[in-house]
């Protein structure tokens, strides 16, 4: 088999780099190891940037999501018993959508379904070589067939922290840059309907907690945990209780329908480039979940690329796939920031003092009480522009 693009990887960012393709008549074929099921059913992400809403009624894969999806104007702080709203629509005139990922995912695999274009699922074996040349190829192995090649012109590796793109680049021609949090989020999805309109971030003696919603029934809800934290020690009743006491909220219990812990670190990859093989989303970085930034930078990377792909096949010029590592990684660590600020602002380190809680405490209110300074916030939030 042959194609233009080989993509690795089904998640939001390698299924809208080949929505995005089509559209353009650039052809591709996507390579996923786990089942349609799967990626269809994880709920992860739920915060869409404003550009990133945009990309995806733009690319016509939004109508759902303008449908079903919540538009939300603004966010809540609350430290010291007391909440601060966060007005997006007045600081920025946008707002954010929240719509989970995996609803994102159903979006792009019906699309791409619909268009009869390539889509493979639960592909085993998968390995790419020969990308510092003009003639890249993968091999995988579909379950319960032969091992095949796949000829392409280019690679892009959308397969994620742990998958084998990144891996397959030479030691020493990446620079990677790593902070692992000493905490981590123990999450749950509760059917029960969201106790704010509007996601609250907290601020406690105890640890960070967050209210979050995925639909006007079913609740998204997060607690500061250690990294080793073991489930079984957490009832309902307890984390229902904790919540309750970090997040100051009158929360409507309910079935909790799943339980996880979530590690926070940060990390970027640079170049995100290596010969014809090109990184984006999970692959090349990752962020802590406080600044709601993961799925939003992978949208940002695909469209990145889908511009110079298209750029490559209509006129010939390699000067945005040139360009690609250094754009993305300008947007990239301007998005690292942010999610380290936030992280660092609203949660405890066991290592702080009572100078280092102080200091947190002064500059939550200066947020709440300079114009200025929630306007930083509120247009990092939002989404930074993309270049050009």
């Amino acid at each position: 088999m042959r194609t233009q693009v080989a993509i690795i990887g089904a998640g939001p960012a390698g299924l809208l780099l080949a929505h995005l393709l089509h559209r353009s008549g650039i052809e591709s074929v996507v390579l996923e190891a786990r089942s349609r099921g799967y990626l269809e059913s994880r709920v992860r992400a739920g915060v869409l940037e404003h550009q990133a809403a945009d990309a995806l009624s733009h690319a016509g894969v939004g109508a759902r999501m303008r449908r079903e999806g919540l538009l939300h104007h603004g966010i809540i702080l609350s430290f010291g018993g007391q909440r601060h709203r966060i007005d997006f629509e007045d600081l920025t005139g946008r707002a954010v959508m929240i719509y989970g990922q995996q609803e994102v995912v159903k979006d792009l695999i019906a699309a791409r379904i619909a268009a009869r274009e390539p889509l493979f699922f639960e592909v085993e074996s998968v390995s790419i070589h020969d990308f510092d040349t003009l003639r890249p190829s993968v091999r995988y192995r579909l379950a319960g067939a032969q091992e095949q090649p796949l000829e392409c012109d280019f690679i892009a590796g959308c397969d994620g922290f742990h998958g084998v793109c990144r891996d397959s680049i030479a030691p020493g021609e990446l620079t990677c840059f790593d902070r692992v949090y000493p905490f981590a989020w123990l999450g749950i999805l509760a059917q029960v309907p969201p106790a704010s309109h509007e996601l609250i971030y907290a601020s406690h003696e105890d640890g960070f907690a967050l209210l979050s919603m995925r639909s006007p029934t079913l609740s998204r809800l997060y607690l500061q945990c250690a990294p080793d934290e073991d489930l079984d020690g957490w009832s309902d009743e307890r984390i229902w209780n904790e919540l309750h006491k970090r997040l100051g909220a009158s929360l409507v219990t309910g079935p909790i329908l799943q339980k996880s812990v979530t590690p926070m670190r940060s990390f970027v990859a640079e170049p995100m480039r290596s010969g014809r093989l090109f990184l984006a989303g999970d692959a090349a970085h990752i962020v802590p979940p406080t600044g709601a930034k993961g799925m939003n930078q992978a949208i940002a990377d695909v469209q990145i690329l889908a511009r110079a792909l298209e750029s490559f096949y209509g006129t010939g010029s390699g000067e945005g796939l040139n360009g690609y590592s250094q754009t993305c990684l300008r947007r990239v660590w301007k998005v690292q920031r942010f999610s380290w600020w936030m992280t660092t602002l609203l949660h405890r380190f066991a290592t702080d003092n009572p100078f280092d809680l102080r200091r947190q405490r002064a500059e939550l209110e200066y947020i709440c009480s300079s114009r200025a300074a929630s306007q930083t916030l509120a247009e990092n939030y939002v989404g930074l522009p993309l270049e050009g």
